[in-house]
């Protein structure tokens, strides 16, 4: 994955073997061997495993958001996936042999009949990683933050990051993100688009709009109010960049989801 990148869908990953390592939002998070990852594509993320790192087996699949929220989950499960950071669980909370289920996906997307029980199967297997979520964050989270073995380049990617994350409700500039960061502004700017594959402007702009598309699908906020509690400075510029990255208007948006 060159760079940043988003998407509506619910992403299901599942790491047989090696670690796959992501900045996502702020945040660089490893989904380690023998573990199942859970979460909404509309926050940035990127895959930033190095070359040199063991080979990686992994399986994903995407569900679109507009499914998942017809599936009637909890409010708290619902809250856990948008929340903007995966659920991370060990592949002994899908309660059976995950990695023939996924094998057996792989053949029946072939077919529409096939798609259907797909989803059936998908469905069943999210309701029970996010109830072994809820019942294990009670005492202890299961997410695995990789943070130590991070080169000094990207420990200041990840500071600019999480601060974009932090306060991209508020007017921030370029100069504010940089400062967080104790560099100077050109060569922030830099290092960020090298790293992460896109501007601080645009991964600021993508933060604004994913809050924006959440808000759209979990609260009954006008656009006007949405388009203030995302950061956007005037409903006018919350239009465009919306439709810019969603292909659809708020509105329209709202009401596919919803």
């Amino acid at each position: 994955m060159d760079r940043s990148h988003r998407h509506d869908d619910l992403e299901l990953n599942l790491v047989l073997r090696g670690q796959l390592d992501y900045l996502f939002g702020g945040e660089r998070i490893s989904i380690p061997t023998g573990h199942l990852a859970l979460f909404w594509g509309a926050t940035p993320h990127r895959l930033i495993q190095s070359p040199d790192d063991d080979p990686v087996d992994s399986c994903w699949l995407h569900i679109p958001l507009s499914t998942v929220l017809h599936w009637g989950l909890a409010a708290r499960d619902l809250n856990d996936v948008l929340q903007g950071t995966p659920v991370i669980v060990p592949i002994a909370a899908a309660g059976h042999d995950v990695e023939s289920m996924f094998m057996c996906w792989l053949r029946e997307l072939e077919d529409e009949d096939g798609a259907t029980t797909v989803l059936i199967e998908a469905h069943a297997l999210v309701r029970r990683l996010l109830g072994y979520h809820r019942r294990s964050t009670e005492h202890d989270s299961t997410m695995v933050l990789a943070r130590s073995g991070a080169s000094e380049s990207m420990q200041r990617v990840t500071a600019m990051a999480q601060f974009i994350m932090a306060h991209f409700r508020e007017p921030i500039t370029t100069a504010d993100v940089a400062e967080a960061a104790h560099l100077n502004t050109h060569y922030a700017m830099s290092l960020f688009r090298r790293s992460v594959g896109t501007t601080l402007g645009e991964y600021l702009t993508r933060c604004r709009v994913s809050e924006a598309q959440r808000l759209l699908v979990t609260t009954t906020l006008s656009a006007s109010e949405i388009a203030h509690a995302s950061g956007f400075g005037s409903q006018s510029s919350f239009y465009a960049h919306f439709v810019k990255l969603c292909d659809v208007s708020p509105g329209e948006y709202r009401a596919r989801n919803c």
